[in-house]
């Protein structure tokens, strides 16, 4: 388990690598402070850290969302399948494989569920006999949105709407899906239903995933590897089983009591951040 470096050496098989960003908003807000990560092609990373760690940012400084909302990547690059891709614009990196799928699902309430899923298909120029070929791939990983596939979006369960956020992704055929708090606002039988969905995609269709996080056991799980965000700087990370078993992430992130302790509330923030970075 390591603190990340921006020089370490890519390699041929990284799908993303995020070198050394700073974010700021406005001009002058400090977000993100020499972020670096990097995610496997074909492999599942999870991006953990409390609410407001800086989790939704950095994914949105992948996906080129930030203008947006007055953000920019100051410092550092960011390179998808072998390119700098921070000056692209959104719909560019989507047709180049990338895409996020937003916290709070975020799907068009008036349309029914069937219309949701053929927008993520906007980038595409392949035909409509391959976008059907597609529609119906989603349907076999999401049975549920088969069945409702007619009804109108915004009046679907929270797990339904997660669901055809994701397939909606799916659509564009993507090489890398950026998941953002895919368990926010679920019961816990459908984030595991989720989670095993995006462990068949990745498994049998090769989708590369980065996970954003705040329930650090399930997404433990299912990743190989994670990186733990703190106040916007990287402050640990290493393989997936080696994170669980590591005391701190027990005893702050997984609610496992140390020396004495039953939860990482007991302890003042800094007295953990000084474990960690010395």
């Amino acid at each position: 388990m390591t603190a990340s470096h921006a020089s370490d050496p890519q390699p041929a098989d990284t799908i993303l690598a995020v070198n050394n960003i700073e974010v700021i908003y406005d001009h002058v807000i400090l977000v993100l402070k020499g972020v670096s990560l990097s995610v496997p092609r074909g492999g599942i990373t999870a991006l953990l850290g409390a609410n407001g760690a800086g989790k939704t940012t950095t994914l949105k400084a992948i996906s080129n969302l930030l203008r947006a909302e007055r953000g920019e990547v100051t410092k550092g690059n960011i390179v998808f399948e072998g390119e700098q891709v921070q000056a692209l614009s959104p719909n560019e990196l989507v047709r180049r494989g990338c895409i996020q799928v937003m916290e709070g699902r975020h799907c068009f309430g008036h349309l029914s569920i069937e219309d949701n899923l053929l927008t993520g298909a906007f980038t595409r120029r392949d035909g409509n006999a391959a976008i059907r070929e597609d529609l119906d791939l989603v349907y076999q990983y999401f049975p549920r949105l088969k069945v409702r596939r007619q009804s109108q979006a915004g009046y679907t369960s929270g797990g339904e709407q997660q669901m055809t956020a994701i397939g909606r992704a799916l659509m564009s055929r993507p090489k890398m899906i950026l998941l953002d708090e895919p368990s926010m606002g679920l019961a816990p039988q459908l984030v595991e239903e989720i989670f095993e969905i995006v462990k068949k995609l990745n498994e049998e269709q090769g989708v590369s995933f980065l996970l954003a996080e705040q329930n650090t056991n399930i997404a433990l799980r299912y990743a190989k590897y994670g990186y733990i965000l703190e106040s916007g700087r990287i402050v640990l990370d290493g393989e997936a089983q080696a994170l669980r078993e590591n005391e701190d992430v027990k005893e702050f992130y997984l609610g496992v009591g140390g020396e004495g302790r039953r939860s990482f509330k007991d302890v003042k923030h800094y007295k953990r951040r000084k474990r960690w970075l010395a």
